[in-house]
């Protein structure tokens, strides 16, 4: 998604959505080696991939409902936290996670953006 960029007036466009096998994504900022924007609807009790990221870093807030976050530098011993609307966490890359929806689930998220992001990935 390629999107203009105007610094004196308001562009609108249309969000990108985006169907996964836990629900749908929405992305509603991809500004090339800044950051992407996206809105996460996670169905309840699906999760996302155990993932990490080499180079990229995310921040997530949970809009609605309940979940829980697992994350840690080693996959046998993750750390748990239980997160509602308003709780807000910064994943450092490197740092091993999975969402996972105790009921439907809507989460902000933003990252950085840079050549490859898209690609810097890696599913447990």
């Amino acid at each position: 998604m390629k999107q203009r960029v105007v610094s004196d007036s308001a562009d609108s466009y249309p969000a990108t959505f985006v169907s996964k096998p836990w629900g749908r994504e929405m992305i509603f900022a991809e500004i090339d080696d800044l950051y992407v924007g996206k809105v996460l609807y996670v169905d309840a009790g699906e999760s996302l991939s155990l993932q990490v990221h080499t180079e990229k870093t995310e921040t997530i807030c949970v809009i609605a409902g309940r979940g829980r976050l697992e994350f840690g530098a080693d996959a046998a011993a993750l750390e748990c936290a239980t997160s509602g609307p308003g709780e807000a966490v910064h994943l450092a890359a490197g740092v091993l996670h999975r969402l996972i929806a105790e009921e439907d689930l809507v989460l902000a998220e933003v990252s950085t953006a840079f050549s490859g992001c898209k690609e810097d990935i890696v599913r447990v």
